[in-house]
């Protein structure tokens, strides 16, 4: 099974690779690729980041009308309360 005897060196193997046994049958080794050994390596750190810079690129084409907006509905509110007070009744509403 491992060679046949030689007299003179001892038992014969084979060369390297082939030492004269048998190959082994049916034996599965498995394995995991290195891309599905960690899926979510630097996300985190990728997420942080690509955050600021989309919000850096879009706050100015999203503040400004939010900006305006509470301005309008600031001065909607005071106004609002001015004319439903009494010196606002007398100036705007006149003898009512």
């Amino acid at each position: 099974m491992g060679g046949h005897l030689d007299p003179k060196n001892g038992v014969f193997l084979g060369t390297w690779g082939d030492f004269g046994c048998p190959t082994p049958q049916r034996i599965a080794s498995y394995s995991l690729s290195p891309n599905r050994q960690r899926p979510l390596a630097g996300t985190a750190h990728a997420a942080f980041f690509n955050t600021f810079r989309r919000f850096r690129h879009q706050v100015l084409y999203v503040a400004p009308p939010f900006i305006i907006a509470y301005a309008a509905m600031d001065w909607a509110i005071e106004r609002n309360h001015y004319l439903n007070s009494k010196p606002g009744r007398l100036a705007e509403g006149g003898d009512e």
